[in-house]
């Protein structure tokens, strides 16, 4: 019975123990997702300005065409995920993976037909235990990443799409709702078919012609639009991380009572144990 009981507290111990990691890293989280939901904001007009911009030019200009607003047959596709480099966030990289790998097998044969961008170590090192074709990879980003630090992959994806290497562009990404929320999203990022839906067009002066402007701003917009994209899943993950910390700090409380109680009851026998020995000895001597 003491044998049982000391190890019975040091598991309590050790709970405790753990439960202080927990709620560490849950306040940490929490106060990493205000400056990432902050970041994920203030990049939205940004982008909308911008896009703005871009219908105006190109629902206002006739005969100027791009290759980034036209349709074409689909013959490969290009998918660009957003992970992150860490776990411990509940089901962040495994449902927007998850989502990813059911539409790739279910729409492609073979390896041939798409190509991968990944951002995030936990994205690459899965993609790479399925021997799915990595084009370029991006890990090790901060908590409150810049465009120079994902520029390579999207400038990567943009220029390959405008080459003609594949004909369509996804974005799978958690879209950030709130602490508790995240949605893996599929967004289909080129050809920006839809970039004057729903925009008020207004009339711009331009130099030195329609055509090359939107040579330089469609690649921006696209960029930019990649990276509103990581700044939503870094709010995303740390929302996330806080939930399923706020969740195991719960579990270690709960398990710790209920340890504590277990405890109580074996001592509580190991002293009536004890009496009745004290007891029966007494006896046995009268």
């Amino acid at each position: 019975m003491a044998k049982g009981m000391r190890e019975i507290k040091s598991q309590i111990k050790s709970t405790q123990n753990t439960m202080q990691i927990t709620k560490a890293m849950e306040m940490v989280a929490a106060a990493k997702l205000r400056r990432a939901q902050e970041a994920a904001q203030a990049s939205s007009p940004y982008a909308d300005k911008l896009k703005e911009v871009v219908a105006s030019i190109a629902a206002g200009t006739k005969g100027v065409t791009h290759p980034m607003l036209q349709k074409r047959e689909i013959k490969k596709t290009g998918y660009l995920v957003i992970t992150s480099d860490r776990g411990l966030a509940g089901g962040y990289n495994a449902n927007v993976l998850r989502k990813l790998v059911n539409t790739i097998r279910q729409k492609h044969k073979s390896a041939d037909e798409y190509v991968l961008f990944v951002i995030g170590r936990k994205g690459r090192d899965y993609f790479r235990r399925l021997n799915m074709p990595i084009t370029e990879e991006v890990i090790g980003l901060p908590d409150s990443p810049s465009f120079a630090d994902i520029k390579s992959v999207a400038y990567t994806a943009v220029k390959q799409f405008e080459e003609g290497t594949y004909d369509e562009l996804y974005i799978y990404y958690n879209h950030f709702v709130n602490a508790m929320t995240q949605i893996p999203t599929e967004k289909r990022l080129l050809p920006l078919e839809e970039v004057s839906g729903g925009t008020q067009l207004t009339s711009y002066e331009y130099e030195p012609s329609a055509e090359r402007v939107l040579n330089v701003l469609l690649p921006k917009y696209a960029e930019t639009l990649i990276y509103s994209s990581v700044l939503n899943g870094k709010a995303s993950e740390f929302g996330a991380r806080m939930t399923a910390m706020g969740s195991a700090t719960k579990n270690a409380k709960k398990m710790i009572s209920e340890l504590t109680l277990t405890y109580n009851r074996a001592r509580q026998a190991a002293i009536t144990q004890e009496i009745s020995e004290i007891v029966a000895g007494a006896n046995a001597q009268g």
